[in-house]
C-alpha cells in the first residue's frame, strides 16, 4: 500500500509541475525566482550524486547499501522532494494566483505522500533511521 501511495504522490507532483508550466508560472524571468530555481537544481544534483545510482524507482523502494546521511542528507531527509517544491514554489511566489497556489499545494501534498510512505518503508529496512530522523528535518533544516 505504501508503494502505491508513493506512486500516487509522484503522479500528483508531476501533474502539479505540469499545471504550473501550463499556466505560465513554472519558468519566469524574475531574478528571485531564477535564483531559487538554480538553488533547487543544485540541491537536486547534489542529492542525486550523493545518493548515487541505486534508486530510480517510481515507487518508494528502500535499497541496499546503507542509510545515506552525508551530503545534503546531513541537513534534511528529503532533498530531492525539497528541490522539486522549491523549484515550483519559486515561480508561484512571483506569479501568485489562486491557480498557482492550488498547484503548489498539490505539489506539496504529493511530496508529503512520498516522504511519509518512504519514511515508513526506510524505518523497516534501516532501524537507525529513527535516530537519524530525530536530528534532521524533512525539508527545511531546524524547521520542518
Amino acid at each position: 500500500m505504501l508503494k502505491l501511495i508513493s506512486i500516487l504522490g509522484l503522479v500528483v507532483m508531476i501533474a502539479a509541475l505540469v499545471g504550473l508550466y501550463k499556466i505560465g508560472v513554472l519558468f519566469t524571468a524574475q531574478p528571485i525566482a531564477i535564483a531559487l530555481q538554480v538553488i533547487a537544481v543544485a540541491l537536486l544534483i547534489w542529492a542525486r550524486i550523493t545518493f548515487g545510482l541505486r534508486s530510480f524507482h517510481a515507487a518508494a523502494n528502500p535499497t541496499a547499501g546503507g542509510l545515506v546521511t552525508i551530503g545534503p542528507y546531513r541537513f534534511i531527509r528529503h532533498p530531492i522532494y525539497t528541490a522539486a517544491c522549491l523549484f515550483g514554489w519559486a515561480g508561484i511566489l512571483v506569479h501568485f494566483s489562486l491557480a498557482s497556489v492550488a498547484f503548489g499545494v498539490l505539489l506539496f501534498i504529493g511530496s508529503m505522500a512520498r516522504m511519509l510512505s518512504e519514511e515508513r518503508l526506510v524505518k523497516q529496512r534501516y532501524p537507525e533511521y529513527l535516530d537519524y530522523s530525530k536530528v534532521t528535518k524533512r525539508m527545511i533544516p531546524h524547521v520542518f
